[in-house]
């Protein structure tokens, strides 16, 4: 590989722009995290939980750094925050193509119907998954009136952290019990439990078969993220497996489905090729897979590119800690056969 690929003659990506959710939703998604959190912020151990965590990902040690509840709540806890609401203006600046595959079902019997949007409903896949795309998608559910499935799947020990958040998402916060009746009587919680379905699958996505991504996404057209974790996916499994694993999901995948790549930018998402470890661009890599080598039969587009985005936190958000911007990335594709 000694020459970047061409974009397909009929793909133009469109530039990203940063979008801005409510800041009354925004203050609300961090008064979840404090409230889920409140505990592991208050340890005395708090700070050096976080540097044992930074160290470990420094050294692209990612079993370590995932490998530990309490270090998946400090790492929630510090800074799933700003990833969340990141993810939430990039899911409401890409509101109209998620809108594209958007159903309409049958509810389940544990999935009451939304009066509001009668069995419409939007299935998200988060490959490498956590708190910060569970209460990501949350946000753009409530502000969108949608109702959603969401799968979210990882190798790290995420559901106690997971459900913990899903029942302060779906739960009114707690009062004071000197709160006025009007304060009462307007405490809701952030979502219905009806709007997010939620599933937890424990699993490292390289070992994932054909069988599993069908299992997991089959049926109607899907979101299908990978927020800040392609990158992992490359350290850990190399060009060869992160490479047959985008196929897989292209072999797998309903028409329609959408895939969206977020990560670090620039030096931070390279992968190194060959004997002699020359580096490449994480979305060269990703373009060169998808665009250049997709089997016969099945072409990805690709609708939204971005190489260097910032979310910056709006000044008057109050968190027990201090948190800080984030710098991503942005590529989103949709698979047609």
């Amino acid at each position: 590989m000694t020459k970047k690929p061409s974009s397909q003659p009929n793909t133009k990506p469109q530039p990203s722009t940063p979008t801005v959710i409510d800041g009354k939703s925004q203050q609300q998604l961090l008064d979840i995290y404090a409230a889920a959190f409140a505990d592991t912020l208050a340890r005395d151990d708090f700070s050096r939980l976080l540097q044992e965590i930074k160290q470990a990902l420094f050294n692209r040690d990612f079993a370590t750094a995932f490998g530990r509840t309490d270090y998946l709540e400090a790492y929630a806890a510090r800074w799933s925050p700003t990833r969340s609401l990141g993810y939430a203006a990039v899911f409401k600046g890409l509101e109209e193509h998620f809108r594209e595959v958007i159903h309409v079902e049958e509810p389940r019997a544990s999935e009451p119907e939304n009066p509001d949007s009668p069995g419409s409903r939007l299935r998200m896949l988060c490959i490498g998954g956590c708190a910060a795309e569970h209460v990501a998608f949350a946000s753009f559910l409530q502000d969108s009136s949608l109702q959603g499935t969401l799968t979210l799947l990882d190798s790290a020990p995420w559901p106690s952290i997971t459900e913990k958040l899903q029942q302060h998402l779906t739960n009114p916060p707690a009062l004071s019990p000197y709160a006025s009746a009007s304060a009462k009587s307007s405490n809701h919680a952030f979502l219905p439990t009806s709007q997010l379905s939620l599933h937890i699958e424990q699993q490292n996505a390289l070992s994932l078969s054909k069988e599993d991504v069908v299992r997991l996404t089959g049926g109607p057209p899907n979101v299908v993220t990978m927020l800040f974790t392609l990158n992992e996916l490359y350290t850990e499994g190399g060009i060869g497996r992160t490479t047959k694993f985008l196929g897989l999901l292209g072999e797998a995948l309903p028409s329609g489905s959408l895939l969206l790549v977020v990560d670090s930018p620039g030096s931070y998402s390279e992968a190194a090729v060959g004997k002699e470890k020359k580096r490449y661009p994480m979305h060269w890599l990703l373009d060169h897979t998808l665009l250049q080598k997709c089997p016969p039969g099945l072409q990805w587009e690709k609708l939204v590119s971005q190489e260097s985005v910032w979310f910056r936190l709006p000044d008057g958000l109050s968190y027990p800690i201090q948190l800080e911007n984030m710098r991503y990335q942005l590529h989103l594709y949709r698979l047609t056969r």
